[in-house]
């Protein structure tokens, strides 16, 4: 019995090391699939550095991006509102310079939507003085026109009056006279001020101005500082480019307000 049982554990024994290589080989069947995944992972991986090596040859090919340009330096410049009208009583020590443009969009939508706001609180209320300059840009080309049939009809005490109707009707701005005739002008001598091209060279003094504070489109603004001696001279503080909403005026002028 003895005998049987171990002869039976020795037979099995020997069946186990006869057995072994055959599942050592089963096992051997599996690794081929293990192996193509390990395969497969480390082609990623190849790639995946191939790639980034790539970025990298792209990112030197392609040229820094230069710096956002800074604002125009208007600080102390000092800039002549010429002969034109101010809103805003002379005693105050803050003017707001406006260039504009009769065919400027953005324009129109300042004096529509942010000129009635900055009026109410502050030039109204004495702290701020409003002159307009002309800015007609070369690409609009009936602009200079606009700028000269709007101080036309200041001649005839309507300047104010043939700014906003003009900014009004941006789509019809011709015929002038019959914007003459609609604000009750004179309109043989509205006509003869425009053909004299009369206004033409305080026009072309207010593009200097602009240009001198190194503004290239409209509508562009100046806050500045009322020369007491000369309320026809300003002295610069900020730049304020674009038609901004009413908070932006709101906070650079009473910035200035309160420095002043």
């Amino acid at each position: 019995m003895v005998g049987f049982v171990r002869t039976g554990v020795g037979a099995g024994l020997v069946a186990l090391l006869l057995a072994a290589p055959v599942l050592a080989g089963d096992r051997k069947k599996e690794d081929p699939g293990q192996e193509e995944i390990k395969q497969q992972i480390e082609a990623l991986k190849q790639g995946q550095q191939e790639i980034l090596k790539q970025l990298e040859e792209i990112k030197k090919l392609i040229p820094a991006r230069p710096a956002a340009p800074a604002g125009p330096n208007v600080k102390d410049v000092v800039f002549s509102l010429g002969s034109n009208p101010i809103q805003g009583p002379a005693t105050a020590g803050l003017t707001l310079v406006e260039f504009t443009d009769y065919q400027c969009p953005f324009c129109s939508r300042h004096v529509r939507e942010t000129s009635p706001q900055i009026a109410k609180e502050f030039i109204d209320t004495g702290k701020l003085r409003y002159a307009l300059l002309d800015f007609p840009l070369a690409m609009h080309a009936k602009a200079f026109d606009a700028a000269e049939a709007v101080r036309c009809a200041g001649d005839q005490g309507k300047f104010w009056e043939m700014h906003e109707r003009l900014f009004g009707n941006q789509q019809a701005l011709e015929p002038w006279s019959g914007h003459a005739e609609a604000l009750g002008l004179k309109v043989p001598a509205f006509e003869e001020c425009m053909k004299s091209d009369k206004h033409a060279e305080a026009i072309r003094a207010d593009m200097k101005e602009a240009q001198k504070a190194g503004f290239s489109g409209t509508p562009s603004f100046l806050l500045a500082i009322t020369d007491p001696k000369d309320p026809k001279k300003v002295k610069g503080l900020i730049p304020i480019v674009g038609a901004q909403p009413f908070t932006r005026f709101k906070a650079e002028i009473e910035k200035a307000l309160a420095g002043n």
